[in-house]
């Protein structure tokens, strides 16, 4: 297992929809170990294998707390299924835009087709957490992130402080 690179925002390869995958496999499964691991470096709750720069639709998650074992999740080809009309609003925010938090409001409830780390079909029924972080990670597949849920001004100052930084940690 090995740490990958996080890509963070405006790279042009987070808008980049990711392709589905042909067969679960060893390489596939090496690369979801690695994405559970850089997710705990970082540290984070969920990641989408395009924030580590491969456009695959691949998802993997842990919404263990600190003081529970972990609960590692795998999603391969992930869908969503039945998103309730009931919503819900949570603080989110994504290692691909750093430091920054903001509500966004989603479906609090949602039924899950994937196939899971051995390659098997699975339906999962999710509410609250869970329904939140799985629709949020299916937006990296389709290249949208959380950002994009917010107003236009806050996105955009959003983007302007993340180049700033950029530019910043490349002078030095």
């Amino acid at each position: 297992m090995a740490i990958r690179p996080i890509v963070t925002a405006p790279d042009p390869r987070l808008r980049e929809i990711s392709k589905p995958v042909d067969r679960v496999d060893d390489e596939l499964r090496a690369l979801m170990d690695d994405m559970l691991e850089t997710m705990y470096d970082a540290p984070g709750i969920g990641l989408a294998a395009i924030q580590v720069g491969v456009p695959v639709r691949v998802i993997v998650m842990d919404l263990a707390g600190e003081d529970e074992e972990p609960l590692p999740r795998f999603f391969v080809n992930p869908e969503i299924l039945d998103p309730s009309e009931d919503m819900s609003i949570y603080e989110e925010g994504c290692l691909s835009v750093p430091d920054f938090f903001d509500e966004v409001e989603r479906p609090a409830q949602c039924r899950i087709k994937f196939l899971d780390y051995d390659g098997k079909e699975q339906i999962l029924d999710a509410k609250g957490m869970l329904a939140t972080c799985i629709q949020h990670e299916m937006d990296h597949l389709e290249g949208v992130l959380f950002i994009d849920h917010l107003s236009r001004l806050k996105r955009e100052r959003v983007l302007k402080k993340l180049k700033k930084e950029q530019r910043l940690a490349a002078a030095e």
